[in-house]
């Protein structure tokens, strides 16, 4: 399937715009999570489980690959993510409201590269809609994988009051999340990068970690994993700064890294945004890894997502310090069944990272 995918199927979507190859990839994703039958196929033939369950922030997953923010913005098609062969997926970025994100185009592709650069701006419906399609479509209870929800702030919001968009999309969204990841980090709406600074961080996240409490003290049970995900283009000792905040408040994990702005030489491009897939940010993203790995001496469990696009990459991943790794850009590049792939080589060794 992989060489059908790489040699026929490939080739014809690059003819078309990154954005509605996506569109299209998007509505037969919806369209197979409603086939019953289907899923179950797909299941019984792409899903990997671990000889044990992987634990992590007190969750159980099939298996240490997941799918990366970015792909299902509104939570539409994670039956069909699930089907093929992945341990976790993350929904979003959502904000509390429904927003078109930045103008077209936005989304650009460099095959030789095994890249993308994108600017989308947190296009999505809003968290009341993501609510609804996880509640008819996939809901907690009924999953055979976790489902993390990544928040973020509305393009128009300030940054002194970013912290009422991320308690919003909290609150709509906590019966339905299995984790939540507070994105900060994505380059591509204004000021957002900033949340990451001292000043702004902590009072952040101590608001997100005092409601994520008080809503589970209510309920009667455990507060949500709560991870954040960072950009590959801080300073040492801004991860410094950061690692400190996460540790102090309890945070559960981290998710290292988001896009780049920086740019691999040999890439011409006038096009801003953030870097995805290939070489230069498979690099980077591991060096973030290990870092944070050693500086906590593995306290703080991490999900490494950047370049991801072999056995190999995926394991470079996990030997850097990461518990579980997630893909976007190599999903697209290698095909829909390359998480099943991933999977495998990395349960062949699990013993490695118990």
């Amino acid at each position: 399937m992989g060489y059908i995918y790489e040699n026929i199927v490939r080739p014809a979507l690059f003819q078309i715009d990154p954005e509605q190859a996506h569109d299209r990839g998007r509505q037969v994703l919806i369209a197979t999570g409603r086939v019953p039958g289907l899923c179950r196929f797909l299941r019984a033939c792409n899903q990997v489980k671990e000889d044990k369950p992987v634990k992590l922030f007190g969750l159980e997953f099939p298996n240490r690959v997941g799918l990366a923010a970015g792909m299902d913005k509104d939570a539409e098609f994670v039956r069909a993510i699930e089907a093929l062969g992945f341990g976790h997926a993350e929904v979003g970025t959502v904000t509390p409201k429904a927003q078109p994100g930045n103008p077209r185009p936005r989304l650009f592709r460099y095959p030789e590269h095994s890249a993308l650069i994108n600017r989308m701006g947190f296009n999505n419906h809003g968290a009341e809609a993501m609510l609804k399609c996880l509640t008819k479509n996939y809901p907690k209870g009924k999953r055979r994988m976790p489902v993390g929800v990544n928040i973020g702030k509305a393009k128009a919001t300030p940054l002194d009051q970013a912290v009422e968009d991320y308690l919003a999309c909290f609150h709509i969204l906590a019966d339905q999340a299995d984790y939540f990841t507070v994105n900060i980090s994505s380059p591509n709406t204004q000021g957002l990068r900033e949340l990451q600074s001292a000043e702004y961080l902590r009072d952040l996240l101590q608001s997100l970690r005092d409601a994520n409490k008080s809503h589970a003290k209510k309920l009667g049970r455990l507060p949500h994993p709560m991870l954040l995900k960072i950009a590959p283009d801080l300073t040492y000792p801004e991860i410094d700064v950061i690692i400190e905040v996460l540790l102090d408040l309890g945070f559960d994990g981290i998710i290292a890294t988001n896009t780049t702005i920086a740019r691999p030489a040999g890439l011409i491009s006038n096009q801003t945004g953030g870097l995805s897939g290939g070489a230069f940010i498979r690099q980077r993203s591991s060096e973030v890894i290990n870092y944070i790995h050693r500086a906590t001496l593995g306290r703080l469990p991490i999900i490494g997502v950047g370049g991801i696009d072999s056995p190999e990459s995926a394991g470079e991943k996990m030997d850097a310090g990461a518990a579980m790794v997630q893909l976007y850009t190599g999903w697209i590049y290698r095909g829909p069944f390359f998480a099943r792939v991933l999977a495998n080589a990395l349960k062949s060794r699990g013993e490695e990272w118990v």
